[in-house]
């Protein structure tokens, strides 16, 4: 125990990542800024729009919703310091900032993971049980459940971060990614950090694998009754109602399960760092587009709101 007590206590990290590549600083900052903006734009004006119309207040706009504030908040934790990173000569974060960090990307991601789900069912019972669906999603529901997922996914987050942030670092502090990212936070402790490591395993498990398992049944469940519909028109419109939520699962669990699940070598840094910045920043961006491209509704309702808006200015 007595070389432990040499080192220094951290109280901030170096975050390297990308800084390999210097002349790529100026590109990756104009890059990501243009996306934080897009994403702003985006996901406010559908959060916006459902909030507006009457016509979306229904249990899947719901959830759009906060799957929109959800990405307008995760990519908040993150983006604003990046950009500050890519900026500054010495790339640093404060240990209470890295934490908090933490503590907010690794909740939201979590929560999205079971939104995910839970929009999932939602469809499923939409489209297996139609006449039910006011019965079973109803208002109460709802909101219930998008308030456990909030719930659940900020708990795990916190414990986890509680955990990893009380070990000690015996003065590794260099992070070798883009944020304070968990997997990366944990290489830099020098004690035993097994329970860690289960607590991870439990979390990806129950965050990742669970909603994953659940969104593949219900999909299955949604595919065979679709297949069985007589009119060309009520399949068509069955698939599109779903095919926006599918298109952000793939690209959702795609990266995230990328990310954690697949076997670490030596020379996969570089891809990692792409993959966790499509991961962070392409999703939120597309989730919006998806959604409003793939539907009629969300046309109709911008459409809608323009029209009260230029005619309020006649007026």
């Amino acid at each position: 125990h007595m070389e432990t007590q040499n080192y220094s206590a951290v109280t901030e990290f170096f975050l390297v990542g990308f800084s390999r590549y210097p002349e790529l600083q100026l590109s990756l900052l104009m890059f990501c800024l243009t996306m934080y903006l897009i994403i702003l734009l985006g996901n406010s004006l559908l959060i916006i729009i459902s909030i507006l119309d009457s016509h979306l207040h229904t249990p899947m706009y719901f959830f759009l919703g906060n799957l929109s504030f959800l990405d307008i908040c995760y990519t908040s934790s993150f983006i604003p310091p990046m950009l500050n990173i890519f900026r500054s000569e010495r790339k640093t974060i404060s240990f209470f900032g890295c934490a908090l960090q933490m503590v907010v990307s690794l909740g939201l991601g979590c929560t999205e993971c079971i939104l995910l789900a839970v929009m999932a069912y939602d469809r499923y019972v939409a489209i297996c049980n139609p006449l039910r669906y006011p019965i079973i999603m109803n208002r109460v529901l709802y909101v219930q459940t998008a308030v456990w997922s909030w719930i659940i996914g900020c708990l795990n987050s916190l414990v986890q971060t509680v955990l990893t942030m009380l070990l000690p670092f015996c003065g590794n502090n260099v992070i070798d990614h883009l944020t304070c990212e968990l997997l990366a936070l944990l290489k830099l402790i020098c004690s035993d950090i097994t329970i860690n490591v289960l607590i991870l395993t439990v979390g990806s498990i129950v965050f990742l694998v669970i909603p994953l398992l659940s969104i593949f049944i219900s999909y299955v469940f949604i595919l065979s009754t679709i297949l069985r519909l007589n009119s060309a028109e009520g399949r068509k419109k069955a698939f599109s109602t779903c095919s926006a939520h599918l298109a952000v699962v793939i690209l959702f669990y795609g990266s995230a399960l990328f990310m954690y699940m697949k076997p670490k070598s030596k020379d996969t840094k570089t891809s990692d760092e792409i993959i966790g910045l499509s991961y962070g920043v392409v999703t939120p961006m597309l989730n919006p587009i998806i959604y409003s491209l793939r539907n009629k509704e969300v046309k109709e309702a911008v459409k809608k709101v323009l029209r009260r808006h230029l005619h309020l200015q006649k007026i």
